[in-house]
């Protein structure tokens, strides 16, 4: 299911968890469709090259850059057998509270597991949350919806893999591997009831631009497609609800403007030399955009005389060796968020003059796979199977709260809605996995103090054991 993409970059290490360091560019088209998506078998996960991630070999097995050498990784020293004690059953709803920081101390912050899903269909590779309803994507076909914690309806796609899913009203937006963005509306008779609106682009005017010569491009040598669709896996979505806006991301490398009001595609920008990870719409008309090529790039709408001509690069923030992941925003304090395969968060902050780099979290052994940004707080996820929860300080430093561990496979995908319940200022998190399971915590602002000792370089204290390196600040 995961292969490589040819490079003239030195060879990487074959192992099949290694692979897991470079994310989503990852799984080729045809090899998704053709997999098992219940037979948890991993061996099928090969590489895929990347301009970028090619030259990433192995780092230093030293704690103290805050990450480990792929041969060290547990992930080769033993094949994946070892499964989640939710797979005894199809279904299992756990309501115990395990709080994974918390003492004896009855004063220890309510953050911990409250429930986890379990369907064993597929990796759990989307997730999105509206309201009471949890949406997920797997690479099963089916995209279900959940409420309360229970199977609320589901709905199929015949397109394999769901990479992206968003939701802007009563329109749910799935990114697939064929390169389709599909829309859905529940039915207002039946809200469980789900029936595909149609795709982007729509027929019609994949029809209309087909007449034209000129708006055919070269995608690949010898190989032409119209601009306006995407003509391999889309891997990321993200909305601009006030402009509305649509903008998709590729691993063909482009990124695509579309309007939510006609579903037209406005522009198809040619974005980064190798596939798009993650776009992210930000701040003050910005939106983001994350590659395997290691770098993130800031795009401006250019406006003229009162009309919107195209998006423009504004700035690179960052050019690396390593693949870039995940991106998230926080768009109150106006910090963007970036997680790469090397472990690592790094963060800019709004200046004057445009973005400069504020820092760099270390939390992670393994590739960070997926952020998500709420309020003060950010969460990481990674391949090394945990979450990392941190929160930004005033003057801009972060303190990372807990870690939460729980999945017994790749933390692939993160969604967070604020916690209803209770005066406290508490967030509920959803976490999906390559084990199949979507896991459900109630993660809190505070920390305990006495649960846990933040040690700026030397990372966990006296519960963490020899957990990773948490830096909190690094300039």
């Amino acid at each position: 299911m995961w292969h490589d993409r040819a490079s003239a970059g030195p060879h990487r290490p074959t192992s099949k968890f290694g692979n897991l360091l470079y994310s989503d560019p990852n799984i080729s088209s045809t090899a998704a469709s053709a997999s098992n998506a219940g037979d948890g078998d991993y061996d099928d996960f090969h590489q895929r090259n990347s301009s970028a991630s090619a030259t990433t070999t192995t780092t230093s097995a030293s704690p103290s850059n805050g990450y480990y050498s792929v041969e060290s990784s547990p992930y080769n020293m033993s094949p994946w057998t070892i499964g989640s004690p939710f797979m005894k059953s199809p279904w299992s709803y756990p309501t115990s509270l395990m709080n994974p920081i918390s003492d004896s101390s009855s004063s220890s912050p309510p953050t911990g597991l409250i429930g986890s899903l379990v369907r064993e269909e597929g990796h759990i590779y989307s997730l999105a949350a509206s309201g009471d309803l949890l949406y997920t994507g797997s690479d099963s076909k089916n995209i279900r919806v959940w409420k309360h914690q229970k199977e609320y309806s589901a709905f199929k796609s015949n397109s394999g893999l769901v990479k992206a899913i968003v939701i802007s009203g009563s329109r749910i937006f799935t990114g697939h591997q064929d390169g389709k963005i599909r829309v859905w509306r529940a039915s207002s008779k039946n809200p469980s009831v789900h029936r595909r609106l149609g795709s982007l682009p729509k027929f019609k005017d994949l029809l209309k631009s087909s007449l034209k010569p000129s708006n055919y491009v070269e995608v690949r040598r010898n190989r032409n497609s119209l601009w306006i669709k995407h003509f391999d896996a889309v891997s990321c979505l993200s909305l601009n609800e006030d402009l509305g806006l649509l903008y998709s991301g590729s691993w063909d490398k482009t990124l695509k403007v579309w309007r939510l009001s006609d579903s037209k595609c406005l522009e198809s920008i040619n974005a980064h030399d190798d596939a798009l990870n993650s776009v992210v719409s930000g701040f003050d008309g910005l939106v983001f955009t994350g590659s395997a090529d290691g770098t993130v790039k800031a795009w401006r709408r250019e406006v003229q005389r009162g009309k919107v001509v195209q998006h423009f690069a504004a700035q690179t923030l960052l050019r690396q060796e390593f693949a870039v992941t995940a991106l998230a925003v926080n768009a109150e304090a106006e910090v963007v968020y970036c997680g790469s395969s090397d472990g690592v968060v790094n963060y800019w902050e709004r200046e004057e003059k445009g973005l400069s780099h504020g820092g760099v979290l270390r939390g992670h052994r393994l590739a960070v796979l997926c952020l998500a940004a709420a309020g003060a707080m950010v969460f990481s996820a990674s391949a090394d199977k945990t979450i990392c929860v941190w929160r930004r300080e005033g003057g801009g430093a972060h303190a990372c709260l807990s870690v939460l561990t729980g999945h017994t496979g790749p933390v692939k995908c993160l969604a967070v809605e604020r916690d209803q319940g209770g005066e406290e200022a508490r967030w509920i998190v959803y976490s999906g996995s390559l084990d199949k399971s979507v896991k459900v915590w109630r993660v809190s602002e505070r920390v305990s103090m006495n649960s846990m000792i933040m040690d700026d370089r030397r990372g966990w204290g006296e519960h963490g054991g020899a957990g990773p390196e948490v830096v909190f600040d690094e300039y």
